[in-house]
């Protein structure tokens, strides 16, 4: 007899076992673990690549909000899983850039715990004032700033937030008394703004777009090299003086360390292909993002780098989460 008939003949059950369990495993949902609540610019992010995605692995994809602890909650639940290849992760600037310098120990090693899939988007940032401020453009605004006695209240969506840091950078670079107000997410401090509460604020395109459209708010400068598409008539704020100015808040895909190179290889591929999905894009351009594809080493470079620039800053600052 054959190897496979002495099987069959030996092991009928276990044999016709084997092909079932390996398609739930194959089927099994790939889940996405996400550091912020459902409904916010990161969620939608993450909603819109997942359906792609899935349809490329041929696996559902079912997002899983883990809000709290600047992202820490949900990076410390994937760093541990167990559940290897069933399991990635958001990785934003919090995560593996800010955190690291912001708290003096995390339940997760930011270089150590995760394998890079690739990167997702950007927020280019914008620098937008309220309607009460009496500033037409960037240099009216700091000669009003600078008449303010008690300096100038900024918002931002809360401490340690890459709308935080860009703020405490424009401080630095242009020399006004800027006094920092945080919130528990964008959405309230655009609601400040909005009221005249803080005067202005360093927020993501996908928070405030809308208001600048509709002349609710007022956007001085955006912080990218290049102006937006979306909004042509901002000028950049380097071309305003402050020669390069750069913050974003940005996203990447990331799957805990354990996790073998050839299923990382195949998520970045649904990856690349989710990003340059038609309905993908035309997404993204009403929010205001800027896609970011690129490889697993890309994703670990870009990380990197921005670890170390905000850490500086964050340390020279002495902003400290704990």
């Amino acid at each position: 007899m054959t190897t496979r008939r002495r099987l069959l003949a030996c092991c009928p059950f276990a044999i016709l076992a084997a092909a079932p369990l390996a398609a739930l495993a194959q089927n099994q949902p790939l889940e996405w673990v996400l550091g912020y609540p459902a409904g916010g610019g990161s969620d939608v992010v993450a909603r819109t690549v997942a359906e792609p995605m899935g349809k490329t692995l041929g696996r559902s994809i079912v997002v899983n909000n883990k809000p709290g602890a600047a992202t820490n909650i949900a990076a410390d639940y994937v760093a541990k899983s167990r559940d290897i290849g069933n399991v990635m992760l958001t990785a934003d600037f919090a995560t593996l850039a800010a955190n690291p310098a912001l708290y003096s120990k995390l339940p997760y090693d930011a270089e150590k715990d995760f394998k890079p899939v690739g990167l997702l988007a950007r927020f280019p940032l914008l620098l937008v004032i309220s309607a009460k401020v009496p500033a037409q453009s960037w240099p009216e605004f700091v000669a009003w700033a600078r008449q303010q006695p008690e300096g100038v209240t900024y918002a931002s969506a809360g401490l340690g937030s890459p709308h935080h840091l860009a703020g405490e950078l424009l401080r630095r670079e242009s020399g006004l008394k800027l006094v920092h107000v945080p919130y528990r997410g964008a959405a309230p401090a655009v609601q400040d703004l909005l009221g005249g509460q803080v005067a202005m604020g360093m927020i993501d395109t996908a928070a405030v777009q809308q208001y600048v459209g509709n002349g609710k708010l007022r956007a001085l400068g955006v912080a990218s090299p290049a102006r937006l598409k979306t909004l042509p008539d901002v000028p950049t704020l380097a071309e305003q003086g402050l020669t390069g100015f750069e913050a974003y808040a940005w996203q990447g895909l990331a799957v805990p360390a354990a996790t073998p190179p050839d299923t990382v290889a195949k998520f970045s591929q649904a990856l690349q292909a989710a990003l340059a999905h038609p309905q993908v894009k035309a997404r993204f351009e009403t929010l205001g993002l800027e896609a970011l594809p690129g490889t697993p080493e890309q994703m670990a470079a870009y990380a990197s780098a921005e670890r170390e620039r905000w850490g500086a800053l964050i340390r020279a600052n002495n902003i400290r989460l704990d």
